[in-house]
C-alpha cells in the first residue's frame, strides 16, 4: 500500500480521524508511506528519514528521538508549529 501525503490538507480533528484510519487499514501489512507532517509517521515501525534524496536516518520514532539527529531536529520543529495560533497582536 503506497499513502502519498494523505494528511496534507486535513484539519487537525480529521487528520485524527485519518489517523485511526489507517492503524485499522495498515495492520498486518507493508506501507510506504510519504508524509511531511511528521505526526502521520510517528506511529510507523521504521521511518526513513531523507535529506537531499539521500537517506540520512533511519529507526523508529522513539530511536530516531534518541539519535538528537536530523528527524530530532525536524520534529522539534514541528512541535513549534503545531502551537502557532492566528490571532489579533495586542497592541504595545
Amino acid at each position: 500500500m503506497v499513502l502519498d501525503e494523505a494528511t496534507a490538507f486535513a484539519d487537525p480533528e480529521n487528520e485524527h480521524q485519518i489517523q485511526k484510519a489507517f492503524e485499522t487499514l495498515t495492520r498486518n501489512k507493508t506501507v510506504l508511506m510519504i508524509a511531511h507532517r511528521l505526526s502521520t509517521v510517528q506511529n510507523a515501525d521504521n521511518i526513513i528519514v531523507l535529506n537531499e534524496g539521500k537517506i540520512a536516518e533511519q529507526g523508529s520514532h522513539s530511536a530516531l528521538l534518541e539519535k538528537n539527529g536530523v528527524y530530532a531536529a525536524m520534529w522539534a520543529d514541528y512541535q513549534r508549529s503545531a502551537q502557532w495560533k492566528v490571532g489579533k497582536e495586542a497592541a504595545v
